[in-house]
């Protein structure tokens, strides 16, 4: 990452304002097609240090457009990544037992490394992966300011702070599955699609290259993504791909998620 380039662009995080404004004027936004999702359940996965709620237009969107989305249940993605994943898998089994239907996982920055740590765990639960300005290569391909609060984050964590991630869970034995899952090869029949952005100021675009995804561009800030018009499309796309012709098993009863 030129680090020169990304500590003077920082102000390009700035638009997130002006992208929702876009969001809401789009028509694929405001005239939502209530038969698109076929009540095809998706999980949606926050960013590092933000939570479920910074994914609540997303998800607002996709129950419009007939999808049953459920949350991951983070009011702060900053936790142990071993029980964050422990955590989705669970969510999952949930939409999964609900609808009988594999679940797809969009996950914002962090939330798309944990949902495809859980697609390589469980790639029955799971019928595709939308990462959205993830560093699925190299998780520290990041601008310095944001590597500089996970390294005080795992600080506050190693020294008791509740809720948050430590350095164990980062150079130790801790999440040693997870940190081998961004490796490890991708399911085959699961569907993997990269948001990336050449204008994110947070992550360097080239780190969302993950060879086992389809890549595609996006004009869209870090935060952004999340109320991108662009992004809403690819990600309307891909879903319309996942687990299409998937059989189905019989629904149970068990709660969403919210």
């Amino acid at each position: 990452m030129d680090l020169r380039r990304t500590a003077s662009g920082l102000w390009r995080e700035g638009r997130t304002g002006l992208e929702l404004a876009g969001l809401l004027r789009d028509p694929g936004f405001r005239r939502a097609d209530p038969r698109a999702g076929r009540g095809r359940p998706v999980l949606l996965v926050p960013g590092f240090l933000a939570g479920d709620e910074t994914l609540r237009v997303l998800g607002g969107w996709l129950r419009r457009s007939g999808f049953r989305p459920g949350g991951a249940g983070m009011h702060l993605n900053a936790g142990c990544f071993t029980a964050a994943l422990d955590v989705l898998e669970e969510r999952a089994q949930t939409l999964r037992d609900a609808t009988g239907r594999r679940v797809a996982i969009v996950g914002q920055s962090h939330g798309g490394n944990l949902g495809r740590a859980l697609a390589v765990r469980r790639a029955d639960l799971v019928s595709g992966v939308v990462a959205m300005g993830t560093p699925l290569v190299d998780p520290f391909a990041i601008h310095p300011v944001a590597r500089l609060q996970v390294r005080v984050v795992g600080a506050l964590g190693s020294l008791g702070a509740p809720g948050l991630f430590s350095r164990d869970c980062l150079e130790g034995d801790c999440c040693a599955e997870v940190r081998r899952a961004a490796t490890r090869p991708f399911p085959s029949k699961v569907g993997f699609v990269s948001i990336y952005s050449r204008s994110d100021a947070i992550v360097d675009w080239r780190a969302c290259l993950d060879p086992a995804a389809e890549h595609v561009e996006v004009d869209a800030s870090h935060i952004g993504m999340a109320v991108n018009a662009q992004a809403y499309g690819v990600v309307a796309a891909a879903l319309g791909r996942f687990d299409a012709a998937a059989p189905r098993r019989r629904a149970g009863k068990a709660r969403v998620p919210a």
